[in-house]
């Protein structure tokens, strides 16, 4: 087992922030991060790098076989976190498949799932979205007492091809419907954005049109600017991908690391000034390394005045 130090670090300059030390502390209490199987077996010890019971949330890229990920969610049970698996619609050939997975998840302490849709374009059997994983009704009869599903605050033109947000949209409305008539507790995930005026604008539109779910926000953690660039493009981020286009102008800054302080700082202040506003909590893309990632919060998230040893 890895030896657990407490944390050391540098509390980052109160100028850089554009939020009170505080209401940006506030505002990354209970953030979220995600892991693949494969990195996973990198981290010798979660608890070395993670406050305990973070959830995390286990990436199932296609292909990846269901032992490896059950595996994985296990093992952060064990160590005191929460697991939160990925569930896509699209690789879940049927309704024995998909009940298999859940048992076998339920059966080593997960109790949460990301529903999603899925990236590849061709569904192997009977599901297409998130909605009809919902509809099963198995997620329920097995007990798990939470269900995310994802948001996409930019749009999705994989859903949307002709750039609108119509049938995003309509998903959003249904699965609000859905939590209403259920006891489900739900949130939403959102896909990474770079830029906090979008994601303002965005999640006051869901509140005006009824939309109540919460809205758990995706930051990419600190990395490479031609990482963050190529994932960002693979992934169809929108308007917010100006925020790292303006930065590669930027030769002093091309080089160095892109941070989400910014974006975080924006929105911990909007939340500040507007305790209602409907974004609930953060979650962390670590595309940079989840070691990196889980640095970076613990460095902002540190009320002013604290240490890292005082928080261990």
């Amino acid at each position: 087992m890895a030896r657990i130090l407490p944390f050391s670090r540098k509390t980052p300059p109160a100028a850089q922030s554009s939020a009170p030390r505080a209401d940006l502390s506030a505002f990354l209490q209970g953030f979220s991060i995600e892991v693949m199987p494969r990195t996973a077996l990198k981290v010798a010890d979660f608890r070395a790098i993670l406050p305990q019971g973070t959830r995390v949330y286990v990436a199932q890229l296609d292909g990846t076989p269901i032992d490896e990920m059950v595996a994985t969610a296990a093992r952060l049970v064990d160590e005191g976190f929460t697991p939160m698996p990925h569930f896509p619609a699209r690789s879940i050939p049927d309704r024995a498949t998909l009940e298999d997975w859940i048992t076998r998840y339920r059966d080593v302490g997960v109790h949460q799932g990301l529903l999603l849709a899925g990236g590849v374009s061709t569904p192997a059997g009977i599901y297409d979205n998130s909605m009809q994983l919902l509809e099963s009704g198995l997620f329920d009869a097995h007990g798990f007492d939470r269900l995310h599903v994802g948001g996409h605050p930019e749009g999705n033109r994989d859903i949307d091809p002709d750039g609108s947000d119509r049938a995003v949209m309509e998903a959003l409305r249904w699965k609000n419907a859905f939590q209403a008539r259920t006891d489900a507790k739900m949130a939403i995930a959102t896909q990474f954005c770079f830029e906090a005026a979008p994601v303002i604008a965005w999640a006051d539109r869901l509140k005006a049109e009824g939309i109540t779910l919460p809205i758990h926000i995706g930051v990419a953690g600190p990395a490479k600017l031609q990482t963050l660039i190529k994932f960002a493009m693979a992934c169809g981020v929108g308007p917010s991908l100006r925020v790292l286009q303006r930065r590669a102008t930027d030769l002093t800054k091309l080089m160095l690391p892109f941070t989400p302080e910014q974006i975080l700082s924006d929105l911990a202040a909007h939340k500040a000034a507007h305790p209602d506003f409907n974004i609930e909590a953060v979650h962390v893309f670590p595309l940079g390394g989840i070691t990196k990632s889980a640095e970076f919060m613990d460095e902002f998230g540190r009320p002013a005045g604290s240490t890292a040893a005082a928080q261990a």
